[in-house]
């Protein structure tokens, strides 16, 4: 809760006169005229490095360092005359010059390893922090919580789980305080116990960057030219960042230090520390809330990933364990079934006649996914889901709570520089009804949404053609394997029942999609960047908001496209070896295998999620570790020289724009194919847990010994992220249900087992699967092939054999109806539309029911936040009261006194 109420040259304005300074959050800063245009600038303080290589403090030892920029000096080099390296200089003079004209004070060192780069330490004096936390309505202590905490039920095995926590030794647990917005005038009330230590270093970086991100360096009339990241790109400095506290493998020996980054590294980023929780606490107070609510959340979807891997084991192990019993399994295996059963060539001319099982091998490795307990997996899944995402909630709530980011996007989150920059055009504020700039009227701001959604859908539209394009390899790369591996494997004879036709192309095509996918991401990230920075979003969070939706949008299309064509669209519409289907009017359309598409869409899932996981493990950890080994290869040093804490950061890879983008990406398209998909894969859950266990400690590593510490964020939640997951569970019931309906042939095996009181099918009779395949192969007269598509050679045991076999449910030849759908197709596919219905109904209603009984904000939150509202209201009651009494005592004595000098008077007159 913002506190407004102001002393004014004694007059008190309470409330509504100073709404506008939460709209103009410029008004707290000092004009961009605060220089005058030819004005002298005064110059930054130039210190030699006094040999504390852990130091962070000013050469001084008492002003801590917020801040460290980076350049090269200009009068290094002998084209210093060159008009850019003078526009630079001039650049960056003034730009520090507004600093420390903002209360900002400066002190640059040259470096020890290269002599052109100089290194220019920010530090916020105790003023300046006041001012801009309340303009940032940082919410600080006011007073410890005296609220007790529900001890848990399981303290009695605390001897046992403590071995599982970051040693409370070395990370002790912060005690909790109540916490109000700060502001400067009621600084009395706020829990001040060190004026050193009351701004945590997170937050003082975080008030430093804020300032740098508005500073001007250029000020031409009207035209004003500001922020930090502009000078950056244009090459004024070569870096801006926060300081680490100290070496992550070596505590510092400065008595100030807090070592955190060394804590981290020990109890968390460290192998050795695997199997401990993580300590979000410190992460949060290092890094900031942005970076803890990611770990946290990936932290506790690791957790429940858990449960579901458990499950989707057994089902796996089930399915292996019955492979050997299945029924329709040894028909397919069996010689005198198998063997005797002739199937249709599945291209034209030069496919020819084959055996039934001669696919054997992979009708066994079909059962192990295509069996009972994948139905009872599935349904399980969408209802983890749902627990999941519910559980989520509630724990984000405390997170909310305790890391005080509760009403973060009402009250704190300020325009981005970019659209403060381009500010030209005034409107009233529909909420204050105040006059306010805006970079775009009404109909410009649709004109750049409008060209926005056009480019995506151009992009996805890419994407579709690129999955076409991969079909017709498919179709046209079946025909070649068809004709070349009859051949080509008599010398490997081992492995001919291994390598199919089906089998090649499947496996070749999954790893060009997977090329391809990479591809199309490289090319779409820069797409999608110039448009979100084209709409121009007003805060942080719009812009990460929009630019998540775009990229997202793309990603599903991208990496989910192939996986729903072989689901559901493959061996779908392939007619009948007599009246084949074509695509493009030259393509014979592919058919699955006589046991489904199942495994096929099985093999794509595992080479986009392994081939993902190790492009992601490159590309995140090996390509960073490599470049800082070059750098300092390229930067080494005598062992004699001392390397302060500033410099060794700069030897550091610098985070990207985009932050912790692409981490939360990456695990939600993982989400998507844990989720939308399992019915066809149940390891993809034991697969994301394993690439998440290391995925958490890989990510921790990576941003503790081989970045530069992060500028702290604040952030309420995952941000658009969490409507983008319930999305996805909710298509992964429909998704799931159809896997099990159209791509499995469960149902088909299902119907069978159950007609035979209803409608006998060829000789079942009973409740057992005898005679399947036999009874829902359709059967085929070669004579009714056509030119375009009868077999050139035929193998030497075709004899005189006149029929052969296909998958589908048709009338034989000679039937009146030969060739139509028979009987059972309908009973079939009124079966699959029946279990698709019950099925999502079940599963929504049991959704439904969980996020109705799971509150999303647990009890003790709610009264905590109660309390903590409480006490910010006795607050302010108590400092208008002072201020009312304060305004109101004058005019009391005076009325006091008048009153008194007339009963004075009365009494006069009265004797």
């Amino acid at each position: 809760m913002m506190l407004y109420s102001r002393e004014l040259e004694g007059d008190t304005e309470i409330e509504m006169g100073m709404i506008e300074d939460v709209v103009y959050s410029q008004e707290f800063l000092p004009t961009f005229e605060t220089i005058p245009e030819g004005a002298s600038v005064p110059k930054v303080e130039k210190a030699e490095f006094n040999g504390k290589s852990d130091s962070l403090f000013f050469n001084d030892g008492v002003r801590r360092i917020d801040f460290v920029l980076v350049y090269e000096d200009e009068d290094m080099k002998e084209i210093d005359k060159n008009r850019t390296f003078q526009k630079r200089k001039q650049r960056r003079e003034y730009f520090e010059a507004s600093l420390m004209k903002m209360g900002m004070e400066l002190e640059a060192a040259r470096s020890v390893v290269d002599e052109k780069l100089l290194f220019v330490k920010v530090h916020m004096p105790w003023d300046v922090l006041c001012t801009y936390a309340e303009v940032l309505h940082i919410k600080l202590p006011i007073q410890p919580n005296d609220l007790s905490t529900t001890s848990s039920p399981f303290n009695f095995l605390s001897c046992i789980t403590r071995h599982f926590y970051p040693s409370e030794d070395l990370i002790a647990k912060e005690t909790e305080y109540f916490t109000a917005p700060f502001e400067k005038d009621r600084l009395e009330y706020f829990y001040v116990k060190d004026r050193d230590l009351f701004f945590t270093p997170s937050m003082r970086s975080r008030m430093a960057y804020y300032i740098l991100s508005r500073a001007p360096y250029e000020v031409r009339g009207n035209i004003k030219k500001f922020g930090v990241t502009k000078l950056l790109d244009g090459g004024v400095y070569k870096a801006a960042y926060p300081l680490h506290d100290c070496r992550f493998n070596v505590r510092s020996k400065e008595d100030e230090c807090p070592n955190e980054r060394y804590l981290l590294y020990n109890e968390w980023a460290h192998p050795k520390s695997f199997y401990k929780m993580q300590p979000l606490d410190l992460i949060r107070k290092y890094y900031g809330e942005k970076i803890g609510i990611y770990f946290a959340w990936l932290g506790f979807y690791t957790a429940m990933l858990a449960l579901a891997a458990i499950v989707g084991l057994g089902c796996f192990i089930y399915g292996y364990t019955t492979q050997e019993t299945s029924t329709w399994s040894k028909e397919v295996c069996d010689p005198l079934i198998g063997g005797n059963i002739v199937m249709c060539p599945q291209c034209d001319k030069e496919c020819t006649y084959w055996r039934l099982n001669s696919t054997c091998e992979s009708s066994k490795k079909l059962c192990i996914f295509d069996n009972y307990g994948t139905l009872v997996f599935a349904v399980f899944m969408a209802i983890w889901v749902t627990v999941f995402l519910e559980f989520w909630k509630r724990y984000q709530a405390e997170l909310e709570y305790e890391w005080d980011t509760v009403e973060f996007l009402e009250q704190e989150e300020q325009p981005r520089p970019e659209y403060e920059a381009k500010c030209n055009h005034e409107r009233i504020n529909p909420v204050t009804r105040v006059k306010e700039k805006v970079p775009y009227t009404a109909c410009g701001r649709c004109i750049r949404v409008s060209l926005g959604i056009g480019t995506v859908l151009f992009w996805i539209v890419l994407i579709l053609a690129s999955v076409v394009a991969i079909i017709v390899y498919r179709l046209a790369v079946f025909f070649s394997f068809s004709t070349r591996l009859q051949s080509d494997l008599k010398e490997l004879e081992p492995f001919k029942e291994y390598v199919t036709a089906q089998m090649a192309t499947s496996v070749t095509a999954s790893i060009i999609s997977f090329v391809v996918i990479m591809v199309l991401n490289i090319l779409y990230e820069r797409v999608a960047i110039w448009i979100t920075d084209f709409e121009l979003p007003r805060t942080k969070t719009d812009y990460e908001n929009s630019l998540t939706l775009k990229m997202f949008l793309f990603q599903f299309v991208n990496y989910y496209s192939s996986c729903f064509y072989i689901a559901f669209a493959k061996g779908k519409v392939v007619g009948y070896p007599g009246q084949p289907v074509y695509l493009l009017g030259k393509y014979r359309n592919e058919e699955c295998d006589p046991g489904g598409c199942l495994i096929e869409l099985t093999t794509q899932l595992t080479v986009i999620m392994g081939g993902k996981a190790i492009w992601n493990n490159i590309q995140e950890v090996l390509l960073p570790w490599m470049k800082n080994l070059i750098f300092r290869y390229c930067t080494r040093v005598g062992s004699e020289k001392v390397i302060p804490r500033w410099e060794q950061d700069y030897q550091l890879q610098p985070i990207g724009k985009l932050g912790l983008f692409y981490e939360y990406l990456e695990m939600v398209i993982q989400f998507g194919f844990v989720t939308l998909f399992v019915a066809s894969f149940p390891l993809a859950p034991v697969l994301a847990l394993v690439n998440n266990l290391f995925e958490i400690r890989v990510d921790a590593w990576k941003i503790i010994t081989q970045f530069r510490r992060m500028v702290p964020e604040k952030a309420q939640d995952i941000g658009a992220w969490q409507p983008i997951l319930q999305g996805v569970a909710i298509l992964a019931v429909a998704s799931n249900a159809m896997i099990i309906a159209f791509t499995s042939d469960m149902i088909p095996r299902l119907v069978y087992y159950w007609s035979f009181s209803v409608y006998p099918y060829g000789d079942h009779s009973s409740h057992t699967m005898q005679g399947y395949i036999n009874n829902t192969l359709s059967v085929f007269d070669i004579q009714d092939f056509s030119n375009k598509s009868r077999p050139l050679q035929t193998p030497y045991w075709f004899n005189n054999s006149t029929t052969c076999r296909y998958r589908d449910f048709r009338y034989p030849p000679g039937h009146h109806r030969q060739y139509e759908y028979s009987i059972y197709y309908w009973h079939v596919i009124a079966a699959k539309m029946a279990f698709i219905i019950v099925v999502e109904h079940i599963v929504y209603l049991t959704k439904f029911v969980l996020s109705y009984v799971i509150p999303d904000v647990p009890y003790t939150v709610r009264e905590q936040i109660k309390r903590e509202k409480y006490l910010s209201q006795v607050i302010l009651h108590e400092t208008n009261l002072k201020l009312v009494t304060k305004r109101l005592k004058p005019v009391a004595d005076k009325i006091l006194k008048h009153n008194e000098d007339q009963d004075e008077e009365m009494m006069d007159l009265y004797f």
